[in-house]
């Protein structure tokens, strides 16, 4: 038998069950505190307010993506005291992990403090914290708020009185019970099946890297005869291989960009690109500089890397005819080599830690590998033609495996979705859970 619907008069959630309460987000709490909207908290007797620094315990924030609890620094500020089943509301911050908006119940045993950053949310009688919680996870991704935030000087602030005006739809308590146990079970098990994949992932990443490592520094033969390369990161090497400081194969190059050229960037994780990032990517990722003759101009066959991020892998084999920032190394080989060859082997885990113990810094986000010294690091180098051999077949093998992660990734996609759509729809009135009611009486 389908329930009787009514409309809500609210866009997001459309119609909704004739039996359920329409009112405003604040009428479901009694208090809605921490590190206050609108000040520092004084005269709040039913919630104790305490100082960080005199506690040994985690202050926690929202996390991005799938709303979790994330630690964060115990600096000197005011904080307040964590119960189960309290509802923390994230209300200030910015960028792309900080979901202004987002709401986690806090369901752990152990104490904890709230950061500032954080609303600690108290709901009136008669409100299910975990309905109160998938409520707004639905509203989250409705984006309901996004006309309250206010944004100054790159901070995100959800102003308080707009946002609990939003409005929303609230069944009788038994009924939000229920829809809470029903959309636990069902968000445990596609979160259970995200854990698995999100862990072939990562079996599949380290696949890829030992596939990568063992051909750069062991070559594509079985049973080849090695010798001792002299170098630590590298051990054994192929008999038949070089060893030598990448002075002897590039040498440093400065020619200045033009207008006409892309500007191309170099990430950790792909190597430099092909193409110009677009205006929002480069506005996020590069510094922007107006006069592009400042630029060091690069071409196919050239080696490039950011001289502050080396120590994390930002190597890059140039492919295309662009320019980079000033930041950068760009260096050119001074003898026939296999650029690509060369950009597999720096990017493998050793490497990193070789480019970290020659580059210079106070600490490692100020770390900057500078060519006098890069120049002296030892790589293997097989003869030309082998490290041609070596690159196609790890582009064939590794291809495949890219397949099969964008593959897996995009599972993971639709999974997240169908939890978010599953939600909606429980707290909206879309599934009808009063069979299970009548059952369980």
């Amino acid at each position: 038998m389908s329930v009787p619907m009514k409309d809500s008069g609210v866009e997001w959630l459309g119609k909704v069950p004739a039996h359920w309460g329409v009112f405003r987000f604040k009428q479901s709490t009694t208090l809605c505190q921490n590190g206050l909207w609108g000040g520092e908290p004084n005269g709040v007797d039913d919630i104790e307010c305490v100082r960080v620094a005199d506690f040994d315990r985690p202050t926690l924030r929202v996390n991005a993506e799938i709303p979790t609890l994330r630690a964060v620094s115990q600096k000197e500020r005011v904080g307040r005291l964590l119960e189960r089943g309290n509802l923390l509301l994230e209300k200030s911050g910015g960028g792309e992990n900080q979901p202004v908006g987002q709401v986690v119940l806090y369901d752990r045993i152990q104490q904890a403090i709230c950061s500032n950053f954080v609303a600690k949310v108290e709901l009136a009688p008669g409100m299910e914290p975990r309905f109160w919680n998938y409520q707004h996870h639905a509203a989250y991704a409705a984006r309901i708020n996004v006309q309250s935030i206010k944004q100054t000087s790159g901070i995100q602030n959800l102003d308080q009185h707009q946002y609990l005006n939003e409005m929303a739809a609230f069944p009788p308590l038994e009924e939000q019970s229920a829809i809470a146990d029903h959309l636990d079970s069902a968000t445990a098990r596609i979160d259970a099946l995200v854990i698995r994949k999100t862990r072939f992932i990562d079996l599949l990443r380290e696949k890829r890297q030992a596939l990568i490592t063992n051909a750069v520094t062991k070559g594509l033969g079985a049973n080849v005869p090695m010798k001792d390369s002299g170098v630590e990161w590298l051990g054994h090497v192929p008999e038949h291989w070089t060893v030598a400081r990448l002075a002897t194969a590039f040498r440093e190059v400065a020619r200045a960009g033009s207008p006409e050229l892309p500007v191309l960037s170099i990430s950790i994780h792909d190597g430099i690109s092909d193409d110009e990032l677009d205006e929002t990517e480069r506005n996020r990722k590069v510094t922007h500089i107006e006069d592009r003759s400042k630029y060091k101009r690069v071409s196919p066959g050239n080696l490039a890397y950011n001289m502050m991020r080396a120590w994390q892998g930002a190597f890059g084999a140039v492919s295309v005819i662009g320019q980079v920032s000033p930041a950068y190394v760009v260096a050119e080989p001074k003898v026939p080599i296999n650029t690509n060859y060369v950009e597999l082997l720096l990017r493998t885990p050793m490497a990193i830690e070789e480019m970290r113990r020659f580059s210079r810094g106070i600490a490692d986000f100020r770390s900057r590998l500078y060519w006098e010294h890069f120049r002296d690091v030892r790589v293997c180098l097989p003869p030309l033609e082998e490290q041609g051999r070596i690159v196609s077949k790890l582009a064939a093998v590794t291809s495949r495996i890219d397949i099969l992660i964008a593959k897996t990734e995009r599972s993971i996609e639709l999974l997240r979705e169908h939890r978010t759509a599953l939600i909606t729809a429980a707290v909206t009135g879309k599934i009808d859970l009063r069979n299970d009611l009548r059952n369980a009486a």
